[in-house]
């Protein structure tokens, strides 16, 4: 069953959307983003999310310190590193991980074998923050990404329309989404469970 993250969450509203709606994990952004949120926000949201449901952390290019801190307190489950964090600082860090890379060619694509993540967040390159754009990738790109199925995450402009196709053709173990369920700009709960509904739909065709 494709798994399915909800990235950027800064409204207790919309945590409560995504537990609700059966989100397998939840995305917070302590990096620089219009979704930046603080330690104590992330807590304070991640108090209303129930075991089981993975909290993520999303970081650029932080310090050991802070990714260690952000960890302890919220308390996280997995960092996401999303910046130019070689494989031995994520060694270094030893903590649950993803890996992002931003795809341009099949050479991103492969890059993933250099790094001992647990798993890998393949993303469109962003734009005014490092991160996501919005905008979708060539999915056929992933046809020889070299590493398992199931460490897998596709990222990068997904919405209700395309996430069906999108399962379709890469086979991911876990989609994410942010922008694809906002609107003007902040995030809605209609929409967090049509993109969850989306996916389970496609897992039973």
């Amino acid at each position: 069953m494709t798994k399915v993250k909800i990235c950027g969450l800064m409204e207790r509203e919309h945590v409560k959307a995504a537990v609700d709606a059966g989100a397998d994990a939840i995305g917070f952004v302590f990096a620089p983003s219009r979704r930046r949120v603080t330690i104590g926000e992330a807590q304070a949201l991640a108090h209303d999310i129930p075991p089981g449901i993975l909290k993520i952390g999303v970081f650029v290019d932080a310090s050991p310190e802070e990714i260690e801190e952000t960890y302890r307190q919220v308390p996280l489950d997995v960092i996401q590193f999303h910046g130019d964090e070689s494989a031995e600082f994520i060694k270094k860090i030893g903590l649950p991980s993803i890996k992002v890379l931003s795809v341009h060619s099949d050479e991103e694509v492969k890059r993933a074998t250099q790094f001992e993540a647990d798993y890998f967040l393949f993303d469109t390159p962003g734009t005014d923050f490092k991160g996501g754009s919005g905008k979708t990738f060539d999915w056929a790109l992933m046809n020889n990404v070299g590493i398992q199925a199931d460490r897998v995450i596709l990222a990068g402009g997904l919405n209700v329309e395309n996430v069906g196709e999108a399962i379709r053709r890469v086979k991911p173990n876990m989609v994410d989404v942010s922008s694809g369920v906002e609107k003007l700009r902040r995030k809605d709960s209609k929409l967090i469970r049509e993109f969850i509904q989306a996916v389970r739909d496609e897992e039973r065709l």
